[in-house]
């Protein structure tokens, strides 16, 4: 993530940067995995705002994040990926150019770019022709405006392969702000105007029409994944991201696909990377609290029981899919199998439900096989 001064962001990562690198460190080998083998082996990467690359307590960013799992695919024969990454701060990018040379020296083919990433969008679009392509941006503020998005994902990039997706930086607190002071007399015009592009319009002001209110923020970052997955011919999902339990998001993470294995293998990166946000807070709180009774232990979902109820209610959203009378894939209807717990749990809990299913002589269908994405459900065979 950018960061136009130093402050303390790049001391080290706090709880939502581990959320956050987490998800990528799972999903991007599964992209690269995904995708590769019909591309020739080749993927392209670009991180549009990449900051320093690294921390100063010497943990990775979300740059060398990915320039690890590239080397490592690399080292492996695997995928070879062209990463590039994007840095408008001078000091920020003195320490992302040394952290990619390093990974340059092990041959992987990394490029750092000083400026902002609408500047190097043409070289990426031209390299990843006839290549998967995944668009991470992450600003420490407002995203680039609506159009220049759907201009990216919808004409320059609609193809359903070679594939394209994002993972964008949605940021509550802004539209918090803005939208909070958008009626009042210390509202700023030109700051509303900005929101207006990058939201593809004026319409989130309604939203704010009777001041700040709990949910509008929700409302507009739901509002705007389902206007640019309309635009762009995507699925999106949008994702928040917190600091602490009951908190309101720091940003939403809004993730576009156009591949149905893409969103089941997002959900599932999401489900293990919040486990390991929730161990992360208690790390935290056992290092900063004494308490006996800390506020993450407290509010956490235990999650064998979020797993033990999802089970059920999974294998319910299966029966209603089968009332249809078709077989089908589960990975052909990822969001209304795992329905709520989209997300919330990974992938194995899809297979328990087909079993499930299965026991109470809802299939026959028996869950088994590999992988799991890929099991088909049968509608049972009635006498």
């Amino acid at each position: 993530m950018s960061k136009g001064t130093s402050g303390e962001y790049w001391s080290a990562p706090a709880l939502p940067s581990i959320f956050k690198h987490t998800l990528l460190s799972r999903y991007i080998p599964r992209f690269g995995g995904m995708t590769a083998s019909k591309s020739g082996g080749e993927v392209v990467y670009l991180d549009g705002y990449a900051g320093e690359g690294r921390y100063e307590n010497g943990t990775a960013g979300s740059a060398e994040r990915v320039l690890k799992i590239a080397a490592d695919h690399q080292a492996k024969n695997l995928v070879r990926w062209t990463c590039f990454f994007a840095e408008r701060s001078a000091p920020s990018f003195s320490h992302l150019e040394s952290v990619v040379a390093e990974y340059r020296e092990q041959g992987v083919d990394a490029r750092a770019f000083h400026g902002d990433v609408t500047g190097l969008m043409d070289e990426v679009l031209a390299v990843a022709a006839g290549r998967p392509l995944f668009l991470f941006l992450d600003p420490c503020g407002l995203a680039l405006p609506f159009d220049s998005l759907v201009d990216v994902l919808a004409r320059r990039r609609k193809e359903t392969w070679p594939p394209t997706e994002l993972l964008l930086n949605f940021s509550m607190m802004a539209v918090r702000r803005i939208g909070g002071n958008s009626h009042s007399a210390k509202g700023n015009e030109r700051t509303n105007e900005r929101l207006d592009e990058v939201c593809g319009g004026r319409w989130w002001r309604d939203f704010f029409a009777d001041g700040y209110t709990r949910d509008a923020d929700d409302k507009v970052a739901a509002e705007y994944s389902r206007r640019l997955g309309e635009r762009t011919g995507m699925s999106t999902v949008s994702v928040p991201v917190t600091s602490a339990p009951g908190r309101k998001a720091v940003y939403n993470l809004v993730f576009g696909t156009r591949s149905n294995h893409g969103l089941w293998a997002f959900g599932d990166a999401h489900a293990r990377a919040r486990d390991t946000w929730w161990e992360g807070l208690e790390l935290t709180e056992e290092a900063e609290d004494s308490a006996l009774f800390a506020m993450a232990t407290l509010q956490r979902p235990d999650p064998d029981h979020v797993r033990a109820e999802a089970v059920p209610a999974m294998a319910a959203n299966l029966t209603e899919l089968l009332r249809a009378g078709r077989p089908f894939k589960l990975v052909d209807h990822t969001l209304e199998v795992f329905g709520e717990h989209y997300g919330q749990v990974p992938e194995t809990i899809a297979r328990q439900a087909v079993k499930h299913l299965h026991g109470a002589g809802g299939t026959p269908s028996d869950g088994k096989g590999s992988p799991v994405h890929k099991l088909e459900v049968r509608p049972p065979v009635r006498p």
